[in-house]
């Protein structure tokens, strides 16, 4: 495993970290230990996870986690969120102050540690002056109770903005960023990218497979292989595109067309599809580490082998002409954005 450093600070996280969405959901408590421990035993030293996981089952990710670290918690490092999990009071949501530090007593206690590594404000919430979210940061940092702050879910003003407050009135910084990012979702390339990079922000990437679609959905049955994931074709009710929220961000036949793309690299390679688009991601040496999860232990261990693929040039090219496909005409071409692409990977 290799690591890199979180922006400017002078925190190391591993290439991939391991995201933890499914805990408790599809995945088992007894399988989640497992994955956990394999994934410390490969050189993953950061784990994710929110208050608000599962969606189904608020806490319980953070719960499992917890105790899934608890021999090596002091070598590893823990990001969880708040600011996504609806509460029964009218006060339990969002980024006010009270949210805020009742709800890191919350996720302490779940997680069964002194400390939050990283802290993250889980998305903008537009009733709350980001400065009144920004001192809660602050008092937290100083507390002890957090080691570094971040935010998910901004745009690029909105972040502008949140650095210009916590510089104007000398608090914590965000240090790190949280956006969704793969091979055929690449609008934070325009403006989020190049502003992390220019400020010297980590960048996390989740849905590096597009919720598994990169995989291509292949598995055997029967002896044979079969390919679910194909245009004209309706989502396995078992998987992630079975759930309205997904299907709707990536169940499409352009997406279709794009995977079928990438199989044929992947084929030419001798490399499977999510090899390729993980490696793809880490070439990126803005991207800080990659969340991945994993539903059972030897899934983890083939999405971790993209470390040791070194993608070609014309692989690389092949990867960037899949996404060019997807966008209007003419707007691949337009000025700039070539040398823009360039300049990240």
């Amino acid at each position: 495993m290799k690591y890199r450093s979180m922006g400017r600070t002078g925190l190391l996280v591993s290439e991939f970290s391991l995201g933890t969405m499914n805990f408790g959901d599809n995945v088992r408590e007894s399988d989640a230990l497992q994955i956990v421990k394999r994934a410390y035993e490969l050189g993953i030293n950061h784990f994710d996870t929110a208050e608000g996981y599962p969606p189904r089952k608020f806490g319980l990710s953070e719960e499992i986690l917890g105790k899934a670290v608890k021999d090596f918690r002091n070598e590893v490092l823990i990001t969880t969120k708040v600011g996504g999990m609806p509460g029964k009071g009218p006060n339990d949501k969002g980024l006010s102050r009270y949210n805020i530090l009742t709800g890191v007593e919350k996720s302490l206690l779940r997680l069964q540690t002194d400390h939050i590594d990283i802290y993250l404000a889980h998305g903008l919430d537009p009733r709350i002056p980001i400065d009144e979210s920004l001192r809660a940061f602050d008092d937290l940092v100083r507390s002890g109770k957090v080691r570094y702050i971040g935010c998910s879910n901004f745009d690029a003003w909105q972040m502008c903005k949140a650095l210009w407050m916590s510089d104007k009135h000398n608090l914590v910084r965000f240090s790190c960023f949280q956006a969704r990012y793969n091979l055929i979702t690449r609008s934070i390339e325009t403006e989020l990218l190049p502003f992390c990079a220019n400020e010297r922000l980590g960048m996390f990437v989740f849905n590096p497979l597009a919720g598994g679609l990169l995989t291509g959905g292949a598995y055997e049955q029967g002896g044979k292989l079969v390919t679910s994931y194909t245009k004209g074709a309706e989502p396995p009710k078992d998987s992630r595109f079975g759930q309205s929220g997904y299907r709707a961000r990536y169940w499409h036949d352009r997406n279709m067309e794009a995977v079928a793309k990438l199989q044929n690299i992947a084929k030419r390679s001798g490399h499977t599809p999510a090899q390729i688009g993980l490696a793809w991601l880490l070439l990126n040496k803005t991207v800080t580490s990659v969340l991945t999860s994993a539903d059972f232990v030897d899934q983890l261990n083939q999405n971790l082998s993209a470390i040791d693929i070194s993608l070609s040039d014309e692989e690389i090219a092949a990867c960037n002409e899949i996404y060019e496909a997807m966008l209007p005409v003419g707007w691949a071409k337009q000025e700039g954005a070539d040398m823009r692409v360039q300049w990240l990977i």
